[in-house]
């Protein structure tokens, strides 16, 4: 089972303040009621008057909102597991996470926008397999080939420099790690698109783009960043503190270096683009797609889920229609029950 809109779950912090209220309530009734008279000669003068449906009235009301809310989050059962047989192609998303990237000459920063790129890429995906890896001084493994893009996403967004301990930007070492990502002897046609600002390192990118071609890839590059450049902001708690100096004390100005970027994708007979448009790269790729043979493969079992929220909605007006005619007197089989001694 998943919650759809977990947020609405805050909502049932209301039951026990509707709780309060009723029984401060009933609390300012028994004492206006002592103000009045005597107690019992108040019973006298109102004998129709029930202890208990007030309680019941309450409670549907109670049970109703708690319906409503969960109607809300729009639980979702999964009631059957299927096998789906799809067509397409695997793609792995190689993004640096090097201190470079958090230069904002690009808005908000280099690293925020290939997120933003690869979340939009992904967006406009049908039925491809995508894997995601981290890299920087060394290659980090994010995630798996998966056909399930929101799991994609919430690991795209925790992506920081963090991730990775060693710095520098290693070129080779993401294109090596994302290799192993693919099945070699798959007939299905093998993508990376790699993301970053070009400022390479290491010595051996080109070698590696060459390997990669040898295996079938093709590498699409996308350049983030201005040839302009940009320094590097230290921030604390979202305050920039410093900028990124070097070993002489100077600020480091970081720049994009698009032709290493394109050189790489030459090699493998891929392509490269500009990332300063958000549209301009979703339709490179698009077309890049479409220009790629697709195979069918079988993909991982998924739950088919389907919501319920239609059941607690309807169980909650329901339940506030039957309060309608639950009156605050007796009733004969509440007499007969004499539930809290009310037959005295």
């Amino acid at each position: 089972m998943e919650l759809d809109e977990k947020k609405y779950l805050y909502f049932l912090l209301l039951l026990p303040i509707v709780v309060c209220i009723f029984l401060f309530n009933m609390y300012w009734k028994r004492k206006k009621q002592r103000e009045f008279g005597d107690l019992e000669m108040v019973k006298r003068l109102s004998p129709e008057r029930s202890v208990f449906k007030p309680v019941l009235k309450i409670s549907v009301i109670l049970l109703a909102l708690a319906c409503l809310i969960i109607g809300l989050v729009n639980p979702k059962i999964g009631t059957k597991m299927e096998t789906v047989k799809r067509e397409g192609i695997d793609i792995v998303f190689a993004v640096d996470v090097s201190k470079s990237m958090l230069a904002e000459d690009v808005a908000p920063s280099r690293l925020e926008k290939s997120k933003q790129l690869v979340s939009q890429i992904i967006n406009n995906l049908g039925s491809d397999r995508i894997g995601i890896v981290a890299y920087a001084g060394s290659a980090f493994p994010v995630l798996p080939i998966t056909s399930d893009y929101s799991v994609a996403k919430m690991f795209l967004q925790s992506m920081t420099p963090d991730m990775v301990s060693s710095q520098g930007t290693s070129l080779d070492e993401a294109i090596r790690l994302s290799s192993t990502y693919f099945d070699e002897k798959s007939k299905t046609s093998k993508l990376l698109i790699l993301i970053s600002d070009g400022e390479d390192h290491s010595e051996g990118a080109s070698a590696a783009a060459e390997e990669a071609n040898k295996m079938g890839m093709k590498i699409i590059t996308i350049g983030v960043g201005t040839e302009k450049g940009g320094t590097i902001p230290l921030k604390e708690n979202g305050v920039v503190k410093n900028y990124q100096k070097d070993q002489n004390g100077q600020t480091v100005i970081t720049k994009l270096n698009q032709e290493g970027l394109k050189t790489i994708a030459k090699a493998t007979k891929g392509g490269y683009v500009y990332g300063g448009s958000t549209k301009e790269v979703l339709e490179y790729i698009k077309n890049a797609l479409n220009n790629i043979q697709k195979t069918e493969f079988e993909a991982t079992q998924m739950a088919d889920f389907q919501s319920q929220y239609q059941w607690f909605i309807g169980f909650a007006f329901l339940l506030l229609f039957v309060d309608i005619f639950l009156l605050e007197r007796k009733t004969n089989w509440i007499k007969e029950l004499n539930l809290f001694n009310e037959k005295k």
